[in-house]
């Protein structure tokens, strides 16, 4: 397998479980001082990978949630945000420029930040009221799964959360036997497609942010590669007239309610195509994940999945996934 450390991602995964007392110990400082509804807000593939938590939470309760990007939240505003609303952020660097000044508007109005960043002293932390550095730990995303998960419990709306916490502990090793079960077939996916000139690719649900984000940050800006992200029931308002043999099509088919929207893609597909990829949550087994939570991990199983692309796709097209013309390199 290429570029794969098993070792390395379990201790990049340790490093934040390792760590779930102090995580709980920040949602349960945030439940105290009461919460009336949540903001999810970020930039980016930051703000992607917050936004399948808004499902998260409106699956387990009626905590009003909505998630805006940080740059525009600062110029058209939230009515939904007052003195106990609490604000989820995250930025790997800690200084992303958009969702730092968002911070300092939504603090301006009283509302309290839990944020999540990949190194400290940051200016993002500096502004928080609680704030994860997780440095070398991955994925990120269990940190939101831990504190959002926490006070969904705090709040009565996630009896099951301590199970679904200790599950969580074998999440490491399961996401290595995920791409492991995965490679060879995303090898042979970038041996064939690395050089397509047009890619689309569909999903929905939770797994749409997932979508986006990987088209956007990893295709389009690590990989220069051209790629139209859709969602599965959008796809049929415009995106399908464009499929014809020969243009490669990526479905991210997931375990929850809108798996049906993705079926008829398929299909469709089918049909229309002979370069459709379906890449599936349901078909990785998942040891030490009951069938119970394995629905609200959809996200993070995809990623592992879409991880072993990304460096079969290096390797085939020789461009390595951290060099950028444009991105922290010039003005824009």
């Amino acid at each position: 397998m290429v570029s794969f450390d098993e070792q390395k991602l379990l201790s990049a995964f340790d490093c934040i479980y390792s760590r779930r007392d102090e995580i709980e110990a920040m949602a349960d400082d945030a439940c105290s001082h009461g919460i009336s509804n949540i903001l999810l807000s970020s930039s980016g593939g930051s703000q992607a990978m917050l936004d399948p938590f808004a499902y998260l939470i409106d699956a387990y309760s009626s905590l009003p949630v909505r998630s805006v990007l940080s740059a525009e939240l600062v110029l058209r505003g939230c009515r939904m945000l007052d003195g106990r609303s609490l604000a989820i952020m995250s930025s790997k660097s800690g200084d992303t420029a958009e969702t730092v000044a968002a911070a300092h508007w939504l603090k301006e109005r009283g509302c309290r930040i839990f944020s999540i960043v990949g190194r400290p002293c940051s200016a993002l932390g500096e502004v928080s009221d609680w704030c994860f550095v997780y440095e070398d730990g991955r994925p990120q995303e269990l940190v939101a799964y831990l504190f959002l998960g926490c006070i969904l419990q705090k709040l009565g709306s996630f009896a099951r959360y301590d199970a679904f916490a200790y599950e969580l502990s074998a999440l490491g090793s399961a996401l290595n036997s995920v791409r492991r079960q995965f490679d060879g077939r995303a090898a042979e996916y970038c041996r064939l497609y690395h050089g397509e000139p047009y890619h689309i690719w569909v999903a929905s649900g939770d797994l749409w942010p997932v979508c986006y984000a990987y088209a956007m940050c990893v295709l389009e800006e690590s990989q220069w590669i051209r790629t139209k992200s859709v969602s599965s029931p959008e796809f049929f308002h415009g995106t399908f007239e464009l499929l014809e043999p020969g243009v490669p099509l990526t479905l991210l088919v997931g375990e929850g309610p809108t798996r049906p929207l993705d079926e008829r893609v398929r299909r469709f597909a089918q049909t229309y195509t002979d370069k459709l990829t379906v890449i599936d949550t349901a078909e990785f087994e998942l040891p030490g994940i009951s069938g119970e939570f394995r629905p609200l991990l959809g996200p993070i199983i995809m990623n592992a999945a879409l991880q072993r692309i990304s460096k079969n796709m290096e390797y085939e097209t020789g461009h390595p996934l951290d060099y950028r013309r444009y991105y922290r390199k010039v003005e824009y």
